[in-house]
């Protein structure tokens, strides 16, 4: 009998459990909604049913129900109900009575999306204060989705936002990975490698413009990838600009502006894997048979904002003149000899004093270089290492691929996240061997030493967390949706190019992530650049081409042009790392040149572009611009 009762008991509450699992449930629901823009859901495990209905009504208000549309989805097997429109913030519900099943949706107005990044950035740029305004950012997105309540707002801030914002494998290998470079620096600054480079580079680089025009160089010469560009020239040039007098603000732009621009256009790195899968899925989903990387390769030129970017850090450095803040902050490092603006704080110290050499200790240069060295031969090692392998396993090799194309699909597929750990490993490993075989260090002051190099980036550690949490709140809020659903009735088929442009620049500013406005607007825009155009019939199919070629360009240089302007950009952070630099001067002295090469990109670019102009003029033009800007209106110290 017992044995009995265990048995229906058992199956009863396997009965239950399949029921339950069977029930209807929203696939993809979103953590908050925005009021005046469209939704679909997606509902799971429904019956198809035609005989069903659907209803949204505000949560505690029963008499006002509006019948939603819906269809069965055969090929995901769900019913699609929508759209749905939300017509101002509240809880609302979306139920089916037949289904006896409802959803509780959580709606706000859609400006509050705006304003967490706004907030942030604001106060960053006015209060210089980072740390604190990218928390307050957060904390206020949050608020909005607890009900509006301060205080369960800061408490999930701590927990939902910060506590998790590292916990993306990916997120934790850049944190490692900064921090043991960090280390590495300590070590070779600690051994007379920094000093002994300095000297050695001083024959070369013997004065500002010599100066500047290396740190220029490496930063396209790096081009494989930018987080390993930005922390590698950082560290290395930092000591010798410092020597010519070179201000930590125009350091840090030179690294920055050369690091994202350069490894967007290059053929070969490590952005270009996720930039041809993107392009490839919404060709896919036009029904479109072409070549993603030779669509790539064709969109290099329409690449406004890198191109010009690359361009206007080489006239600078060459002719050593500076516009706006910039010219105030390299005036006061050469007249004063203060690299950093009094009351400046630096995100990296790596100018302590616990990493300062013994006066006994020689400085030999090679303690620096092999250790560099190392760093960036691991990295283009392990890019081939995993990409090759990763591609194989694919099955992505054709006998038929040109070299180019293997190659750059090889170093795409690579996990770079990975390889960037190990180089930073290698790089410190072979620092403390090279200081311990020479007898500069014994094996603990090396060690102290590698830890008072991470110590030194803690600060930057801190605001990299934070940066990310701001970014998860502006997903989760959906603010870059909201700015797609301003601009949403400004398209036409010669401004698809200017309006992808400013699109991708105001969700990269906000959300402070270049790969995620990608990820966000190639779907939506390729699809528009390429079917717009073609309903109108004065448009040309050569100028067709250009549109839809240079649409797609303009979100990847709007991508980076948002990311060099935001205080909460990774890669803008990582480059005041590694310069040393105060991160709000940094970003206050290189916003103008962004948003001169900016504005050389749109008027000169994208705008003539649309109108029919070619290319290449379009190119020269803008060259010719910067330059002449430089010359002109640029002054020398």
């Amino acid at each position: 009998m017992r044995a009995l009762i265990i048995l229906i008991l058992s199956f009863g509450f396997f009965l239950q459990s399949s029921l339950y699992a069977s029930d209807p449930r929203l696939k993809d629901e979103k953590v908050i909604y925005l009021s005046q823009i469209d939704y679909s859901f997606s509902l799971e495990n429904a019956p198809s049913d035609s005989s069903l209905q659907f209803f949204v009504n505000s949560l505690g208000d029963e008499t006002n129900f509006r019948s939603l549309p819906f269809k069965f989805d055969s090929a995901s097997m769900t019913v699609q109900i929508g759209p749905v429109n939300f017509p101002a913030g509240g809880r609302y519900l979306i139920s089916s009575p037949q289904l006896n099943w409802k959803a509780e949706i959580h709606v706000i107005p859609g400006w509050l999306s705006l304003l967490p990044p706004f907030i942030a950035i604001l106060f960053a740029l006015l209060f210089r204060q980072v740390i604190l305004s990218l928390f307050i950012g957060t904390w206020i997105g949050v608020t909005f989705i607890y009900d509006y309540n301060p205080f369960i707002g800061f408490l999930n801030t701590l927990t939902d936002y910060i506590g998790k914002a590292p916990a993306d494998e990916e997120r934790m290998a850049i944190l490692i990975f900064s921090l043991a470079l960090g280390g590495m620096v300590g070590v070779i600054s600690k051994s007379g490698g920094t000093m002994g480079i300095v000297h050695r580079l001083t024959r070369f680089a013997s004065n500002r413009r010599r100066g500047q025009f290396a740190t220029w160089l490496m930063g396209i010469l790096i081009f494989f990838d930018d987080y390993a560009n930005t922390l590698i020239v950082g560290n290395t040039m930092r000591p010798l600009t410092d020597r010519l007098k070179i201000s930590r603000e125009k350091l840090s732009y030179l690294v920055d502006s050369t690091a994202a621009p350069v490894a967007n256009i290059a053929i070969i790195s490590t952005w270009i894997g996720y930039q041809l899968s993107l392009m490839n899925d919404s060709f896919q989903n036009l029904g479109l048979d072409i070549n993603p990387y030779l669509t790539f390769f064709k969109t290099i030129p329409y690449n406004f904002y890198p191109l010009f970017t690359l361009a206007f850090g080489l006239f600078v450095a060459l002719t050593g003149r500076d516009l706006f803040s910039m010219f105030k902050a390299e005036k006061r490092c050469v007249e004063k000899g203060n690299v950093l603006r009094d009351g400046a704080l630096p995100l990296a110290d790596l100018d302590s004093s616990e990493l300062k050499p013994a006066s006994n200790i020689p400085l030999r240069w090679f303690n620096a270089a092999i250790p560099i060295a190392t760093v960036i031969l691991v990295t283009l090692w392990g890019l081939w290492f995993t990409g090759y392998r990763n591609t194989a396993k694919a099955g992505l090799i054709t006998p038929d691929m040109g070299t180019v194309h293997f190659v750059s699909l090889v170093i795409g597929n690579a996990d770079s996240f990975a390889v960037l750990m190990w180089a930073s490993f290698s790089g410190g490993i072979v620092a403390i061997f090279l200081a311990m075989i020479q007898k500069l260090l014994n094996l603990n002051q090396a060690l102290m030493a590698w830890v008072s190099g991470v110590k030194a980036m803690v600060m930057a550690a801190i605001i990299l967390v934070l940066a990310w949490s701001i970014g998860n709140i502006c997903t989760d809020i959906q603010t870059a949706n909201y700015v797609i659903y301003l601009t949403r009735d400004m398209l036409s088929p010669h401004m698809i190019p200017v309006i992808a442009f400013l699109v991708a620049g105001i969700i990269s500013l906000s959300t402070g992530t270049s790969w995620g406005t990608m990820a966000i607007l190639l779907p939506i825009v390729i699809p528009i650049a390429y079917q717009l155009p073609r309903l109108d019939p004065t448009i040309s199919v050569g100028l067709q081409n250009s549109i839809f070629l240079s649409s797609i360009a303009s979100i990847l240089a709007g991508a980076t042009f948002g990311d060099h302007c935001s205080p909460i950009s990774d890669t803008t952070i990582m480059s005041s790392m590694a310069s040393g630099a105060d991160h709000v001067d940094h970003v206050r002295t290189q916003l103008p040149y962004a948003l001169l090469t900016a504005g050389v990109s749109v008027i000169l670019g994208y705008l003539l572009i649309g109108l029919g102009v070619s290319v290449w003029i379009s190119l020269v033009a803008g060259f010719i611009s910067l330059f002449v800007i430089i010359r002109f209106f640029g002054k020398r110290v």
